[in-house]
């Protein structure tokens, strides 16, 4: 069973694709070019949440 689901691109698609995947209870590796793109793809996923 597939438990862990991996994410290339933190931008407006590859965050949405996280953030779904997480609510489903994946864990979730985001994968972007830089640090900052990944943790801006965060940021985008924790500001939804609220």
């Amino acid at each position: 069973m597939i438990k862990t689901i991996g994410v290339v691109g933190s931008g407006q698609m590859g965050n949405g694709i996280a953030h779904v995947a997480a609510q489903k209870g994946y864990d979730v590796i985001m994968s972007d070019v830089s640090e900052e793109r990944v943790e801006a793809g965060f940021a985008t996923i924790a500001k939804n949440l609220d």
